[in-house]
């Protein structure tokens, strides 16, 4: 029975491989063998497919992640030469570090050029909850479940079918300008959208003169709470629009239309906490960052391959 369920397990990530292109892993120096003359053991491409197969199967943490690698069906449909032990399992985070960012770009270049992004980006910051023996974490305040929990936040844009497109880890839910501006200018650097929406955080002048600048219309609503003598809008790019182009007119009714599908960030956070974002193990602040990024990557992986195969992209499992 258990080698049954293990054989269903390694088959269904199969497809998790099949059409992505994992050898730009090869490139970066830091997966070098450790010593002058050894040889790799184990290629990173095939170190990485392992670590989504443990994500895809809610297995986290570098022990657990371990246990399930020894497994020959697991080890074998991953690509992997032999099980790795728990030392190359920890080299290969480590090294991961260092380049998760660039593996995240590069698989959402590959979710780009199979179209999967559209006009409409979207922004918002979720939690990540750590474990108690994680010294670096700390604890926050969730105000939309209204509640305390002891991790760090991360910031993302997404498009499209729950696609993640930018993003960073953050000590804390609630997003200062500075990550804004970072992930916002991280997300144009893929395409340039038509829109950009965000909650009453991000009414913040510089974002929308930014977007603005870069020809994308930001929707936001207006914080009255930043000013003293409050405007009567609704959304701050009415007083930017009205101040700066009087060529240029958005109907109230078209803001509050476009803002209400701002719902897909919502869908896309959940998508990735379901692939694994706030679920890891790490003990410091850097690992936990990691496993943050594997679990984008793995929900980039999984959109991908429902594409490859002519499933809903916006699934958030594969279809057996």
């Amino acid at each position: 029975m258990v080698n049954e369920f293990l054989n269903a397990a390694a088959t269904e990530t199969v497809p998790l491989f099949e059409h992505l292109d994992f050898e730009f892993l090869l490139e970066y120096d830091v997966f070098a063998p450790a010593g002058r003359g050894r040889t790799r053991v184990h290629k990173p491409p095939d170190l990485f497919c392992g670590f989504l197969h443990c994500y895809y199967e809610n297995v986290y943490g570098t022990r657990p992640v371990t246990r399930e690698l020894q497994h020959s069906l697991v080890w074998y449909y991953c690509g992997l030469d032999k099980p790795p032990s728990r030392d190359t399992i920890d080299r290969f985070l480590t090294g991961l570090e260092h380049v998760v960012d660039d593996v995240f770009d590069r698989l959402v270049e590959q979710a780009a050029v199979r179209g999967l992004l559209n006009s409409m980006y979207s922004i918002d910051s979720t939690h990540v909850k750590a474990i108690q023996h994680n010294d670096y974490a700390s604890w926050n305040y969730d105000s939309t479940a209204e509640e305390h929990y002891y991790g760090f936040g991360c910031t993302l844009v997404s498009t499209g079918p729950k696609i993640p497109i930018a993003a960073e880890f953050t000590q804390a839910k609630q997003t200062d300008q500075e990550t804004a501006m970072r992930v916002t200018c991280d997300a144009l650097a893929v395409d340039t959208p038509i829109w950009m929406l965000g909650d009453s955080a991000y009414d913040i002048l510089d974002w929308h003169d930014h977007l603005l600048a870069a020809g994308v219309v930001p929707i936001a609503p207006y914080n009255p709470r930043n000013t003293d003598d409050p405007l009567d809008i609704e959304y701050r790019v009415e007083d930017h629009i009205e101040e700066h182009s009087k060529d240029v007119q958005l109907k109230q009714s078209i803001l509050d239309e476009t803002y209400n599908r701002r719902t897909g960030i919502e869908r896309t956070n959940d998508a990735v906490k379901d692939c694994g974002l706030g679920r890891g193990r790490a003990r410091g602040r850097v690992h936990a960052r990691t496993e943050a990024f594997l679990a984008l990557c793995l929900r980039l992986v999984i959109a991908i391959t429902n594409f490859e195969r002519g499933d809903d992209p916006g699934r958030e499992r594969l279809k057996l």
